[in-house]
């Protein structure tokens, strides 16, 4: 048989048991190693994987991993998403919808120092869905900002999706997270923005309430401060060249430890916990990153990339469109697999692409692919690639921050959600269009460091 007709089989057989729920790890290792001894015999398959697992886990850039997912499982129990929370409404909840806007807030300040887009819904939803149905919020509007306020957590660094994809392609991950911020912004700008019109259009599903008076709004207020503290030493101390990402995520795991300790709120067994939780966490990552480097080994020795990749190139459709069609490819995907997946699985397909019609590796001639070095394009497809993953996390039929907030919201029927979803859905559209029409909004910050 071809071999590019085997590789195209593996994916079709990866996708048909992805879509029946098997563990993608599981999938893409048994589909990996099944399509390497087709390939190249099973002497040569256990040949390669007497080192591959050290070859994957020895990569120093992956012990960052596991300290933000320590640092996101300590914040989650410090009571840090009660605190911003509370801050944000103390600014926002007198007007109409504000209690929804400060929801957003709270998941943007929350995903700043979790990294985790289910970690972000389910901790915001705990603390805010109270609020939210004690003002009489419309179960669509409550529980749709709250599933999209979780997709933040994807984006806004630290992201460990984001770190994943910097070491895929070998960019530089503080250059990726500096590149992140305006985006990030923007969404929460957007997402606000989308409230306000929601309620103007129906002011009952948002209605607002009498404010707090200075003291309560003080003391949110000041509540807020220790998000800052940690979150400005974490990404000062990266982009002020005074640690790496690794000893950042150290330090940020630390301080949120001293800060739930100073509360009173992390003791033995919620450390215990934090620590479970980031064994599995990590190890669920680990042996996806495990299935992916073997599916792309078969995948190379079958020269299904490089094959896709001069199809494209000769195929006579502009750059950008080629691009466009990728990120719709990928927000399909998101349909059916979680964004960490997609990320591994895809973007090995899709970069040697967009090196092909770029040029090469190196800068391009004028004129010539999108007009930006190797370097600039892996940051602006890196942030459109995550922002249209993120829109897997709110599209059905998988959805998982819906689900996830649908658990905690059981008198909002699932259907009400995925209706208070679709606004919100229709901003990162919105995102999208300006990133991905104005290269310049992605790319400012992250030169504006490099001059430094």
């Amino acid at each position: 048989m071809d071999p590019i007709t085997i590789g195209i089989l593996g994916l079709v057989v990866l996708i048909a048991l992805i879509a029946i729920r098997i563990p993608i790890a599981y999938s893409m290792i048994l589909v990996g190693g099944v399509g390497f001894m087709i390939v190249s015999g099973p002497a040569f398959l256990f040949s390669q994987l007497k080192t591959l697992g050290w070859g994957v886990f020895s990569n120093y850039g992956l012990s960052v991993v596991p300290m933000f997912v320590l640092m996101g499982a300590l914040a989650a129990r410090a009571g840090l998403s009660q605190a911003l929370f509370r801050g944000a409404n103390a600014w926002l909840g007198w007007i109409r919808g504000g209690t929804a806007m400060a929801a957003i807030a709270g998941c943007a300040g929350f995903g700043a120092v979790c990294g985790s887009s289910l970690a972000t819904a389910s901790t915001m939803g705990k603390v805010a869905l109270p609020e939210l149905k004690r003002f009489n919020y419309s179960g669509a509007l409550a529980t749709g900002s709250l599933a999209a306020g979780g997709v933040l957590g994807i984006l806004i660094p630290p992201s460990v999706v984001l770190i994943i994809y910097a070491i895929i392609v070998e960019a530089n991950i503080v250059t990726m997270f500096a590149a992140a911020m305006i985006p990030g912004v923007l969404a929460v700008i957007l997402f606000i923005l989308t409230i306000a019109v929601y309620v103007a259009i129906k002011p009952d599903a948002g209605p607002k309430h009498g404010g707090v008076d200075f003291k309560e709004w003080r003391d949110a207020t000041l509540g807020m401060v220790p998000v800052a503290v940690i979150f400005g030493l974490v990404l000062g101390g990266i982009y002020g060249g005074i640690f790496n990402p690794t000893p950042a995520a150290a330090v940020g795991a630390a301080l949120v430890w001293v800060y739930g300790t100073f509360k009173g709120r992390l003791g033995l067994s919620a450390i215990v916990e934090s620590l479970k939780e980031t064994a599995g966490t990590t190890g669920m990552i680990y042996l996806i990153l495990l299935g992916a480097e073997l599916m792309k080994i078969f995948m190379s020795r079958i020269g299904l990339p490089q094959a896709t990749a001069e199809w494209i190139a000769n195929s006579g459709m502009a750059p950008f469109v080629i691009v466009a069609i990728l990120l719709l490819a990928l927000i399909l995907l998101g349909c059916l697999m979680d964004s960490l997946s997609m990320i591994l699985l895809v973007i090995p397909f899709f970069w040697p692409v967009l090196v092909e019609i770029n040029g090469g590796l190196y800068m391009p001639a004028e004129g010539s692919g999108f007009g930006m070095s190797t370097e600039d394009l892996k940051i602006w497809f890196g942030i459109l690639a995550l922002i249209v993953v993120e829109l897997g996390l709110i599209t059905p039929p998988v959805g998982m921050n819906v689900f996830v907030i649908s658990a905690l919201a059981k008198e909002t029927p699932m259907s009400e959600t995925f209706k208070g979803v679709l606004p919100f859905f229709a901003a990162e559209i919105v995102r999208v269009t300006i990133l991905f029409s104005f290269p310049v909004v992605t790319l400012w910050l992250p030169k504006l460091i490099e001059g430094w």
